[in-house]
């Protein structure tokens, strides 16, 4: 070979002796590389650590869950559709509507009684609706009502706003009523028109209590006038009961932004017999109603209703007559269908109504 040819031969000969050297010092330090990271990595210990980040996490979802709501808040729903025509009324068609409650309620010493009330439909557009008394907000859920129950020694107190006058009478009416003017026996002016105030409920025993409070009146944008000045009409009620299981009679005293009315309601409950309930209503210019009704318990599956009203607090003779059957197709769901004839001056409106209520 030539010089420059052995020169290179030589260069790659050495080359080729030191590969393997080369190879065989890096190879410890490889292996040494590998056994930090398995060592450092340690399943049982990394796993341990998981875990306590994650109970952590769920400790605090767990506080936050049970600080949302105390243990002693309920909430309940209801909600009732409304079926039916009424003829020669305003209109004759056929309608549908409803409405809906959610009630919430909580305790904090286990005797009183904070609760919100919240109220939407549209049942108040029809005639059927002018007739059976449903809510009516334009499909849209508002405040209904926020109250504060208490007791006060041994009288038991009501206050806030929606609370009326007369929200802790007892009164004395078994009649279960199917349109709203038949609801209360009749009575409709008891505790005048006050939505805002107290009441107060005082139960003596043996059957016998009374009870009486004060609201304010609210104007057509549903605003309190006020309380107990001179630049409003507040309501003001008292009433006293006497009810046992088989009997039970109420006097009501009203006074509403200024006209007087008393009250009179009275039931006879008697074991295997029919309820009969009875009601009557007089103001400061002698105008009158009367209501009488009975209802039979566990007819078929369910309870028939009959009735009759005055019309109005007036001295004319008309009056309204229901008839009704109501009866529960499963323990959240009650149908009730039903008849009401109504006197008028002019033709007599007679209507049917098919009312479906649902509660959860």
């Amino acid at each position: 070979c030539t010089l420059n040819s052995c020169e290179e031969f030589m260069k790659l000969f050495k080359s080729l002796l030191v590969a393997p050297a080369t190879l065989g010092l890096l190879a410890p330090i490889a292996a040494t590389a590998n056994e930090v990271t398995i060592n450092d990595f340690n399943p049982a210990e990394e796993l341990a650590i998981t875990n306590s980040r994650v109970d952590g996490l769920e400790a605090r979802l767990n506080n936050f869950e049970a600080g949302s709501f105390s243990e002693t808040t309920t909430a309940s729903f209801g909600s009732t559709f409304y079926l039916g025509a009424v003829e020669n009324g305003d209109s004759e068609a056929t309608t549908f509507s409803y409405d809906f409650a959610l009630d919430l309620s909580t305790s904090f010493t286990g005797e009183d009684s904070f609760d919100v009330a919240l109220i939407g439909g549209n049942a108040d557009s029809t005639t059927v609706d002018s007739y059976m008394g449903g809510d009516g907000t334009s499909d849209a859920l508002v405040l209904d009502g926020v109250s504060y129950t208490f007791p006060l020694g041994s009288a038991m107190v009501i206050v806030g706003d929606g609370v009326g006058p007369d929200d802790m009478n007892t009164g004395a009416c078994a009649y279960s009523a199917f349109t709203d003017l038949l609801s209360d026996c009749g009575t409709a002016n008891v505790g005048g028109s006050g939505d805002s105030g107290f009441a107060v409920g005082y139960d003596f025993g043996n059957g016998f209590t009374m009870a009486g409070g004060a609201a304010g009146n609210t104007d057509a944008d549903d605003n309190i006038d006020g309380l107990f000045t001179e630049e409003d009409a507040s309501s003001f009620a008292l009433e006293g009961a006497y009810t046992t299981d088989t009997f039970g009679i109420s006097v009501a005293y009203t006074d509403d932004e200024d006209v007087s009315y008393w009250s009179l309601q009275g039931a006879l409950t008697p074991d295997g017999f029919p309820s009969v309930s009875v009601g009557y209503e007089t103001d400061d210019d002698d105008a009158d109603s009367i209501f009488v009704g009975i209802t039979f318990e566990e007819v078929g599956p369910g309870s028939v209703s009959l009735g009759m009203a005055s019309v109005e607090l007036a001295e004319d003779d008309n009056y309204q007559y229901e008839l009704s059957y109501s009866y529960p197709l499963n323990d959240g769901m009650t149908i009730t269908p039903g008849v009401f004839i109504t006197e008028t001056a002019g033709d007599d409106e007679t209507g049917v109504v098919v009312t479906t209520s649902f509660s959860f």
